[in-house]
């Protein structure tokens, strides 16, 4: 599918993002581990959490659909998975294969874990390696999927991550569910704590100090966790880039998750000069959100790295669009990282912000952007990736001419609803 983007001078009114990628995943997966049912509202539709959902399907968990966002699974309990009949398929969700590649290593069975080809190209030794030290079998091809798992009795590890990764934390924490002893993880620097909020909340004894995590495994079953789910963030930060640059903009994006694990992109943006304000913050399924209320700012380069890439992992592609239009040098340092995305990001962002007229260069581990750059329009690709995609048709409202995204149905990964909702708001794409 091929999406058609033309210049935009106006975009105004209010917006309901839907549910938060990250958390939709785990309140699947943690349900279906639980011992009975849980209600998930405001979960996010898209392929990548559909991905979770069959593959609990497959192995024998009931989610049954209430409405288009509203779910109930039925818990089966720590133990209560069943052996699946055929490999499991996590379709393109690296989140689904390494979440639940924790859990079965403390099944008593073995199962595969497989996807698509664009899945296939990602790192999986990373889950591997910790998991082989509790003392699961497991086996990949090359480092990458498809990743086959028999479970065992597991035992806690002290466990020292390389990088800072939510999804490589989250699985140890998993299998250390099924661990004898404790499971401590050491990060290097902060990742997003949805898993901890959610399993504190299920009664699981997490102690967090700094960026060392502590799991003691429960005697008892894990409680049921029904929640809201807030709006994503890393969703919400398209609409939110293109109202600060668009010229006559004024956007409300309501119930937005503001974790402060994953709120880079809002520090970024604040330090580059964009108008964004936080209202009526609260907290909504034990997660911190706030309405967020953005008009356009005349944006300033900035230096970005270190420990606030993590908290911005996803959002690097918008944060390139804005750097078009900033004033001097954004430069992306400590990023390496998104070469191993759904795609190579930096290669990707670079090559198509060329195309329409950037000033960008690539770098090892990230990129540098000279702005401001008058964008034209041009056809471009997504490469498979579906924040390249949205990141482009923002690149196309503020664009000269007609922008042409090709393969724009990868959108529907995270955000099947992006384009009516910025249709909604004034953009015209076809």
């Amino acid at each position: 599918m091929n999406l058609r983007v033309k210049p935009c001078s106006l975009l105004r009114g209010s917006a309901a993002v839907p549910g938060d990628k990250s958390i939709s995943h785990r309140a699947l997966l943690l349900g279906a581990i639980a011992q009975g049912a849980s209600t998930v509202r405001n979960w996010l539709p898209a392929d990548d959490c559909q991905a979770t959902r069959n593959a609990l399907s497959a192995l024998g968990v009931t989610v049954e659909q209430i409405s288009p966002t509203d779910l109930l699974v039925q818990g089966v309990g720590l133990r209560g998975l069943k052996p699946p009949i055929a490999p499991i398929d996590c379709q393109g969700s690296g989140t689904t294969m390494r979440l639940l590649a924790g859990v079965l290593a403390g099944q008593p069975f073995t199962s595969t874990l497989d996807g698509h080809s664009g899945l296939r190209r990602r790192p999986m030794e990373r889950v591997a390696v910790p998991l082989r030290e509790m003392g699961a079998a497991v086996e990949t091809h090359d480092g990458r999927p498809p990743v086959t798992i028999t479970g065992g009795n597991l035992r806690g590890v002290d466990y020292r991550l390389p990088v800072a990764s939510a999804q490589v934390k989250s699985a140890i924490l998993l299998a250390g569910l099924y661990a004898e002893g404790q499971t401590v993880v050491r990060q290097p620097g902060p990742s997003r704590d949805h898993t901890e909020r959610m399993l504190r909340a299920q009664g699981v004894g997490i102690e967090e100090r700094e960026d060392v995590i502590t799991l003691t495994p429960n005697t008892q079953p894990l409680a049921p966790c029904s929640l809201s789910i807030p709006a994503d963030i890393s969703s919400a930060a398209f609409p939110l880039v293109a109202a600060s640059l668009v010229p006559e903009a004024d956007v409300v994006l309501e119930g937005v998750g503001v974790n402060s694990t994953r709120t880079g992109l809002l520090d970024v943006l604040d330090e580059m000069g964009a108008q964004i304000a936080r209202l009526n913050q609260r907290v909504q399924g034990g997660e911190p959100v706030a309405d967020l209320v953005v008009r356009p700012g005349r944006l300033r380069g900035v230096t970005v790295g270190g420990e606030v890439v993590v908290r911005m992992i996803d959002e690097f592609p918008i944060l390139a669009i804005a750097a078009t239009q900033a004033r001097g040098e954004t430069l992306v340092r400590n990023a390496r990282e998104l070469r191993v995305k759904e795609t190579d990001r930096i290669a990707a962002i670079v090559t198509e912000l060329r195309a329409l007229g950037a000033s960008i260069e690539e770098q090892d581990d990230g990129f540098v952007v000279e702005g401001p750059s008058r964008l034209r329009g041009a056809r471009v690709r997504s490469h498979g990736d579906h924040r390249l995609a949205m990141a482009l048709v923002v690149a196309g409202l503020i664009a000269k001419g007609d922008t042409i995204i090709e393969e724009a149905e990868v959108i529907a990964d995270s955000f099947p609803g992006f384009v009516g909702l910025m249709r909604e708001l004034g953009a015209e794409i076809d």
